[in-house]
């Protein structure tokens, strides 16, 4: 089945333990609904750098990464339809790209 990478955009660190632990709930809440489609959790990311021909750059560009996941699916749509779970997406605090992974 193909594997699609969930890169998310956005979000934030939670301010207090008790927000930390309703956004955990939350992420786990939407693992657990993903079920066996569900490959990698992933992680979320500190700042990235870009590195070009140019140089390096250490504002993380224009839309810098915040984390991915890696999910399996018949198809992006159906994957499109997985990512409209995240709970980035249910708080309006960040974005989901999807795109296939390519087996090499």
């Amino acid at each position: 089945m193909p594997k699609f990478m969930f890169a998310y955009h956005g979000g934030g660190m939670p301010e207090t333990p008790e927000e930390g632990a309703r956004m955990m709930a939350a992420w786990n809440d939407w693992y657990a609904d993903m079920g066996e489609a569900l490959v990698d959790g992933g992680a979320p990311v500190g700042q990235s750098m870009t590195v070009s021909k140019s140089g390096v750059a250490s504002d993380g560009g224009a839309n810098p990464l915040s984390g991915y996941t890696v999910v399996q699916a018949d198809t992006i749509e159906t994957a499109c339809e997985m990512a409209k779970g995240c709970p980035m997406i249910a708080d309006g605090s960040g974005s989901v790209e999807v795109a296939p992974v390519i087996d090499m």
